[in-house]
């Protein structure tokens, strides 16, 4: 290849990640609804192969998915504010246990002079409660001192499924749209290389979904058979971070042990505690993950730690969002580039 006469289509391909690199803080809307309508795509291919329009199969696919998503949160909202309001009145006797059972258990006693002053926290708490009337008016207070960063983070809430409806709308377009930029004589090989990415990355994505949500759902009737009263914040949060291996365990009995001593002071509960997020652990190894995701993506754990970090560090949150898709596309990627070496004559030695 020419490098001297292609190198305009070459700074051209830089350019673009340069800007999107530089535009990646106001990127979040779109991606996550470049996301969503990657995931509802198959959905809509189902419903006009029913001959239906495929506007009408795409507000179909909004109508039910966002009566779901009411339906859920009338469900799991006021239980969460329930639990966080919970949580909140719970920080000074955390604190407390911290200053005068476990750290003196540990050998690490405050410093003469130095407290955490759990009595003065829990006052406060309970007077910023009784007075605001409940977190209603806590998050009103956050929105007159914060108020430019939440009208970004509703924008971008609401630009969602805007962008996720037009993209989705279009998205068979779209790809013929990319699909005819690609030179003729490579689309054989790139159509092949999108088929099987679009495969993996779709079941990944699918598949990674479901488990999150089976292990949230897992650990918190778990933790609430166990006794502990903050077992649904618990329970949600170890099964939204699982995504990175063992994370959702560690965070999760960890948050749920110091929750249970602080909330009974006895050791036994911890058991329970243990077998919650050890079903869980199983469940994920010998059948969610089997079933659900599937060996083929090829993802070890280490590679989904370190690809996290690195889109956390390169683009931010956002980078968070795309590193697991990436990572997976990449792996499909450099599984044919293995096998494109190992063919190779230089490999061979001719």
């Amino acid at each position: 290849m020419n490098l001297k006469q292609h190198w305009p289509w070459i700074a051209g391909g830089v350019a673009v990640l340069v800007l999107l690199w530089l535009l990646s803080p106001i990127l979040t809307p779109f991606v996550v609804g470049a996301g969503l309508a990657y995931l509802g795509d198959p959905i809509v291919d189902r419903l006009q192969k029913l001959r239906m329009s495929r506007t009408l199969g795409v507000v179909v696919v909004f109508v039910v998915l966002s009566g779901f998503g009411l339906l859920l949160a009338l469900l799991i909202v006021p239980l969460l504010q329930n639990q966080f309001i919970t949580l909140l009145r719970s920080l000074p006797d955390w604190l407390r246990w911290l200053q005068d059972t476990a750290l003196p258990r540990l050998g690490l006693p405050l410093p003469d002079g130095m407290q955490l002053n759990a009595d003065d926290l829990r006052n406060v708490v309970s007077a910023h409660w009784n007075k605001a009337g409940g977190i209603a008016m806590a998050l009103w207070d956050q929105v007159t001192h914060s108020g430019p960063a939440l009208f970004t983070a509703a924008a971008n809430l609401l630009l969602v499924p805007i962008v996720s409806f037009y993209l989705l709308r279009d998205w068979d377009d779209l790809v013929a749209w990319v699909r005819d930029l690609i030179p003729p004589r490579h689309l054989p090989q790139v159509s092949a290389l999108a088929a099987e990415s679009d495969e993996v990355l779709g079941a990944f994505i699918r598949g990674q979904l479901l488990v999150m949500a089976a292990l949230a759902a897992i650990y918190s009737i778990g933790l609430w058979l166990a006794g502990v009263n903050l077992a649904l914040v618990i329970g949600i949060g170890a099964g939204l971070v699982s995504f990175v291996p063992y994370l959702g365990f560690i965070v999760g009995i960890s948050a749920a042990s110091i929750a249970v001593l602080v909330q009974t002071g006895e050791l036994l509960p911890l058991l329970w505690v243990a077998i919650a997020f050890g079903v869980g652990q199983v469940a994920e190894s010998a059948f969610l993950t089997p079933n659900l995701v599937g060996d083929r993506i090829g993802l070890h754990p280490v590679a989904v730690i370190f690809a996290v970090m690195a889109g956390g560090q390169l683009f931010g949150f956002i980078g968070v969002l795309l590193a697991l898709p990436a990572a997976a596309v990449i792996a499909v990627l450099l599984r044919h580039t293995r096998e494109h070496w190992l063919r190779s004559a230089l490999y061979r030695g001719q």
